[in-house]
């Protein structure tokens, strides 16, 4: 599934013993986190490559899909609920937009604006995507549930220093 890649235990080993005085300042734990998140994203990649999709496409849908009926929102309440940031939402919408997984509505309360929506093919496409999404949870097999419970407690507080 990956390549053949130095752990990071043999990085920690060799940041300690040939560059100890920033092994004393690093914390582990986020060198930790970064190599996880790469291979979470590469799952991810590899997942929604099969559709054509990009991260940013997966994140406008999803966060339409998890605003609840009609699946409905302006283009700036969108941004702010994406998982995935992105720095073209005007592109990304207009790729989602012919692929017809959106359809722009007119704002009946600002001409100069337009609501975004998911279409029946995004919703049916998410339904067939998100399952495999989801089945990461080989990435916590080694977890028992009282650990998971701890990490995810963890987690929380962590992106609370950003999130609150």
């Amino acid at each position: 599934m990956h390549k053949k890649r130095e752990t990071i235990s043999q990085f920690l080993d060799k940041l300690n013993n040939n560059w100890p005085e920033l092994s004393q300042t690093m914390n582990p734990e986020i060198i930790k986190i970064h190599r996880l998140n790469e291979y979470l994203q590469q799952n991810l990649d590899t997942i929604i490559a099969q559709y054509q999709l990009q991260k940013a496409d997966l994140s406008v849908i999803s966060a339409l899909r998890r605003s609840g009926e009609p699946y409905i929102l302006t283009p700036t309440e969108l941004a702010a609920a994406m998982l995935f940031s992105s720095g073209g939402l005007t592109k990304v919408l207009n790729r989602v937009t012919r692929m017809g997984l959106v359809e722009r509505i007119d704002n009946p309360n600002d001409k100069r604006s337009k609501y975004v929506q998911l279409t029946t093919k995004g919703i049916e496409l998410l339904e067939t995507i998100m399952p495999q999404v989801q089945n990461q949870e080989n990435f916590t097999n080694g977890l028992n549930s009282q650990q998971k419970i701890t990490l995810n407690q963890l987690l929380d507080k962590m992106l609370s220093h950003w999130e609150s």
